[in-house]
């Protein structure tokens, strides 16, 4: 066995882990789980309950 069998055996194990990894992304299964990540950012924040908190109008001093 020399370099070129290793080389060889290493790239057939990262394609098939690759294949794997694919297969798992686009399964069904996954679906309703990725769909809830990706929308995750456009979920509105909850607004603080005061709103004297951080805001300070202009010219006023502290």
């Amino acid at each position: 066995m020399d370099i070129n069998d290793a080389r060889s055996i290493l790239t057939v194990l990262s394609f098939a882990c690759f294949v794997g990894i694919a297969l798992w992304a686009y399964s069904g299964r996954n679906k309703a789980r990725f769909d809830e990540a990706a929308n995750l950012p456009f979920e509105d924040d909850e607004l603080p309950a005061s709103s004297e908190g951080g805001a300070k109008t202009r010219g006023t001093a502290s």
